[in-house]
């Protein structure tokens, strides 16, 4: 027997860094933790990540399965592609004995006779291979074979001492079959993580996190996204832009078109997010593109995230308008991925976003915002996700443009259903307007922080040449709202003030 350790800090990994991250650090060694989750939130195979993690370090590893037997564990292990040599797979489960009615107990309840021939197993075999790391699969067969709350109480208390006991971290699973959230081993438990599984109205299942307790320590708390797939768990930590605020001077960036730079005051500060909003066809994408080519140039990295259009279209009609974004992705500086809404969460959408950002994109680009309300319809607070990832992009430099659409073509009630002054520095503004028997373009800037611009509405053209910001629209009136109005004379400036 060895002494129990008494630090804080001593921390064992997970196997998943994003769940290392959520519990800052890692499990405390030496303590009992408690991992619940319905059927097919995927508590098994954190726990064999958990157990592989501690065969890589060379530590012990034991796995008490109480349920599954040994040959389906390793088909779990092979489907994600892993070998569990290494590990030790004890298996406590029930003779097939108990079939024959000749078998059954006469005299002692079978619970009493159960719940000993499984503890001494599990006793017996931790005393001879002395585990590290052991998981406990699971705690609702533990209930069961219990006569009372009380027995099963004491029970599991017996296994903490035991397991801390042999300097031995103890991970045990409960699918909650057995009793809807177990109160008793949350209070006995030094840490408590919750699994959750969702079915959504259309798509894959969605799955979060939550540290529910874990003394000692400062957790990062709130629900985390987290995904199921080839290799194993993957934990999506929430953002929380706050614990990496930095302060950086702002210079200007240029967009490659002189007339729109004027517009803009000489560019768009480094550091913000710019909203280009306007009704389908006005250029917005096209625009938007023009800052990534513009980036391109420089030599500098950018990103693109499609929810609408297919990334070969976008690539197509880069091409037309002679804006180069091609030849970039071959090169690397260039990432452009293509969104699946039906599968996608907000936290594996925010995580791929920062992990553009903290590779060196200085230009980010979400096409759109209207894709990415619409692709997760239930979600709750997506405008305070949004806000979070603009304002971690921020503090790192990041030039964000994020696309708005508009519904309605002309008209002065054109809406949208993004809150742009909350979520944007910037709003450019991109119009139909109807002048000389054609349907023309019309751009401005709405909005801007970080300088001066110009408050004049220019002619926009977008051909085989590109885009062509034209001249100040001073021969019109009402232009905005789809239906301008010829002016003989343009009125000065001075004039102007006095309506």
């Amino acid at each position: 027997m060895t002494l129990q350790n008494d630090s804080t800090h001593a921390f064992l990994s997970t196997g998943i860094s994003g769940l290392d991250n959520v519990l800052c650090g890692g499990f405390t060694s030496d303590r009992l933790y408690l991992l619940e989750g319905s059927p097919g939130s995927g508590k098994t195979t954190l726990a064999l990540q958990f157990l592989l993690e501690g065969a890589k370090q060379g530590e012990s590893a034991l796995y008490i399965t109480l349920s599954e037997t040994a040959v389906e564990l390793r088909a779990v292990a092979a489907a994600h592609g892993w070998s569990l040599e290494g590990i030790r797979i004890h298996e406590v489960l029930p003779s097939e004995n108990i079939l024959d009615p000749t078998e059954q107990y006469s005299i002692f309840h079978p619970s009493d006779v159960e719940m000993g021939s499984t503890t001494q197993g599990i006793l017996a075999i931790v005393e001879e291979i002395k585990p590290k790391r052991v998981v406990l699969d699971s705690l609702s067969e533990l209930q069961l074979l219990a006569s009372n709350p009380l027995v099963y109480r004491r029970q599991v208390l017996a296994f903490k001492q035991f397991f801390a006991s042999r300097s031995c971290t103890a991970l045990f699973l409960d699918d909650r079959t057995a009793s809807e959230g177990d109160l008793q081993v949350r209070s006995i438990a030094h840490g408590v993580i919750s699994l959750e599984r969702m079915a959504t109205d259309y798509g894959g299942i969605r799955r979060r996190l939550e540290i529910i307790k874990y003394r000692g320590i400062a957790f990062r708390e709130g629900l985390h996204d987290y995904k199921i797939q080839h290799g194993g768990l993957t934990v999506y930590p929430r953002l929380v832009a706050a614990e990496t605020r930095e302060f950086q001077s702002r210079k200007q960036f240029s967009s490659g078109l002189t007339e729109l730079d004027s517009l803009l005051g000489g560019g768009i500060e480094e550091g913000t997010s710019t909203l280009i909003a306007g009704p389908p066809g006005t250029g917005k994408s096209t625009l938007a593109a023009q800052f990534v080519a513009s980036c391109l140039k420089q030599n500098q990295n950018a990103s693109m995230f499609v929810f609408e259009e297919s990334a070969s279209n976008l690539l197509h009609r880069a091409d037309a308008l002679n804006i180069d974004l091609r030849s970039h992705l071959q090169t690397g500086l260039l990432s452009l991925k293509q969104i699946d809404p039906a599968q996608l969460t907000p936290g594996e959408f925010i995580h791929q976003v920062c992990r553009a950002a903290d590779n060196g994109a200085k230009v980010i680009v979400i096409d759109s915002l209207n894709g990415f309300m619409q692709a997760m319809p239930n979600e709750k607070m997506l405008a305070s996700h949004m806000h979070e990832l603009l304002t971690y992009l921020g503090q790192r430099g990041v030039i964000t443009l994020l696309i708005g659409v508009q519904q309605g073509m002309l008209g002065s009630h054109m809406s949208t259903n993004v809150d742009a002054s909350y979520l944007s520095d910037n709003i450019i503004l991109l119009r139909y307007f109807e002048a000389g028997g054609e349907v023309q373009q019309a751009i401005s800037v709405f909005k801007k922080r970080g300088s001066v611009h110009e408050r004049t509405i220019r002619q926009l053209a977008i051909n085989s040449s590109g885009i062509n910001i034209g001249p100040v629209l001073k021969q019109f009136r009402g232009i905005l709202t789809g239906v301008p109005r010829l002016v003989e004379k343009p009125q000065q400036p001075d004039q102007q003030s006095n309506d």
